[in-house]
């Protein structure tokens, strides 16, 4: 059968299509949280559907939400896609309109300062699967969020140590509670702590915790029986924490960082008064252009 390209209709099965419009109550559900993972998705159908948790049928799933968005029935923004890597030249516009745009007065609203400076500590939020990294900068504005992809090497470990160096720093981690994502969090933290000594770096596991799987119902899978990492209990994937729950997991955990709360609102009452300085010189600035 010759592939589908472009944009294509597409006219499935009658138990196919049930599928998709499962999924699109799911995309619905969660539409504050776009765009999903397949695997996401795939976990919110395993819970709410009863779908094959299954690695045939999440390939399946997979080729089926290909087909939907080319025909349109899902949304292509509501899925996330990873793998393109792209580097793009710094081309601006003619001068004038370039500065005119570097003045422009909207951008006071879109200036936010470092509210993290007022506390005795920064605090940074990594993740194991690099596709949520949107939902969770999302669900904590105020850090920034890093995608450890697995094992990270030991150049990005490195790095991210000499970042931490600078000043104590809390890493909240987000991963998956299977051996690989235990030992990659001990490992990870080990290796920072020590490459950032003596600079005072802590972990802390926001998901997923042991209690998180009975909390929410978690579908577990056993560990796998190549893995002879020490290991007790099922497994269970980040994945599987529906969108909402991670995502007040992860704002919770980044709540609970703050020590002085009182330098935190005072920091983000001020940040008020300065974008309203901000918008006045930025319309200064555009009507010399003029």
């Amino acid at each position: 059968m010759k592939r589908a390209r472009g944009n294509a209709p597409w006219h499935p099965k009658p138990d196919t299509l049930v599928l998709i419009g499962q999924v699109s109550d799911v995309l619905d559900e969660y539409r504050v949280h776009w765009p999903l993972t397949l695997r996401q998705v795939f976990y919110r159908l395993v819970g709410a559907y009863d779908y094959a948790k299954t690695d045939r049928a999440y390939k399946q799933l997979g080729e089926h939400l290909n087909r939907a968005r080319r025909a349109g029935m899902i949304p292509w923004s509501a899925i996330r896609d990873d793998g393109l890597t792209a580097v793009q030249p710094d081309l601006y516009p003619p001068w004038r309109a370039f500065l005119t745009g570097a003045f422009d007065p909207a951008l006071a609203d879109a200036w936010t300062p470092d509210p993290w400076t007022t506390q005795p500590h920064r605090v940074e939020l990594w993740c194991e699967a690099a596709g949520m990294t949107p939902m969770l900068a999302r669900a904590a504005p105020t850090v920034p969020v890093y995608s450890g992809g697995g094992f990270s090497s030991v150049t990005a470990l490195r790095d991210a140590a000499m970042r931490i160096s600078t000043r104590p720093t809390v890493v909240l981690h987000v991963g998956d509670h299977d051996p690989s994502g235990v030992h990659i969090f001990r490992s990870m933290a080990e290796d920072v702590t020590a490459f950032a000594e003596p600079s005072p770096v802590t972990f802390h596991r926001v998901a997923v915790l042991p209690d998180h799987i009975t909390t929410y119902s978690l579908p577990t899978a056993p560990p796998k029986s190549t893995d002879n990492r020490a290991f007790v209990g099922l497994t269970v994937q980040a994945e599987a924490l529906p969108p909402d729950v991670l995502s007040a997991l992860v704002t919770a955990a980044v709540s609970a960082c703050i020590v002085d709360r009182s330098a935190w609102d005072a920091g983000l009452r001020q940040a008020d008064l300065d974008r309203e300085d901000m918008r006045e010189v930025l319309e200064v600035m555009q009507d010399v252009l003029k």
